[in-house]
């Protein structure tokens, strides 16, 4: 799963002992070379969705890590591209990895919370990549308004969500181990380190977004595949600010 540039095994020890923000800081040197990042093919898929709905001017990449998104918002954005981040490590391996172009939209990088996102509503588009499992549900009607409150009327809140593993398949079983480990770790250890990925479930999500001012649609990323039933393989979840 690790390159050989990767972090090594002690090192994801110390960062799963870590709180988020400094687990984060210590694994970003080395981020791009896990598993974590968002791979090449999802992130295509994603800006060629995009760029059939806009044009757009600015735009937001919500925990933006080392950039990832960053780099497909300056794909699809004309003037402004701001990623967000509250690891200081992550933002500095992101500036790194993109240097300003002459022929690119300006890239501004800052540190803060999504959940206190320090924004007035100026961007036409944002993108979150990844990011989720950080969040406890109780925790997502605060991040969804604070996007809402950054958009200007009518702008585009984004993400892709794969179609939940079938259960009783390796994937399965490997996300509820990794949750349940992530829940003891939590009972016995502080600072805890908040990463769950089966607690961001889409019939959730959708009313929570209507709920903080969004029109929803979901867009079939099908060049990502399609399951055994026809079903697509991930989606883009648009959601719009009304």
């Amino acid at each position: 799963m690790f390159t050989p540039l990767g972090p090594t095994l002690r090192e994801l020890a110390v960062q799963a002992l870590s709180s988020i923000e400094r687990g984060y800081d210590l694994l970003a040197p080395k981020f791009d070379q896990t598993p974590f990042r968002t791979p090449d093919h999802v992130l295509d898929a994603v800006a060629r969705a995009l760029r059939a709905l806009g044009p757009f001017d600015t735009g937001l990449d919500v925990c933006c890590g080392t950039g990832a998104g960053v780099g497909v918002l300056r794909q699809v954005c004309r003037e402004r591209v701001t990623g967000v981040d509250f690891s200081a490590g992550m933002l500095a391996a992101g500036r790194s990895a993109l240097p300003e172009s002459a022929d690119a939209p300006v890239v501004d990088w800052v540190r803060a919370d999504a959940r206190a996102l320090p924004f007035a509503p100026v961007f036409d588009l944002a993108l979150s990549l990844g990011a989720f499992g950080h969040f406890l549900p109780k925790e997502r009607p605060v991040l969804f308004a604070q996007v809402h409150a950054s958009l200007r009327p009518g702008g585009l809140f984004v993400f892709p969500v794969g179609a939940p593993p079938r259960a009783g398949s390796p994937v399965y079983w490997a996300m509820l181990g990794f949750d349940a480990a992530m829940r003891v770790r939590n009972a016995l250890w502080r600072p805890r380190f908040v990463m769950y990925y089966r607690t961001f479930r889409l019939p959730d999500v959708l009313p929570e977004l209507e709920r903080a001012g969004f029109e929803v649609e979901l867009l079939p990323l099908t060049e990502l595949g399609r399951r055994p039933d026809g079903s697509p393989r991930c989606r883009l979840v648009v959601a719009r600010r009304t």
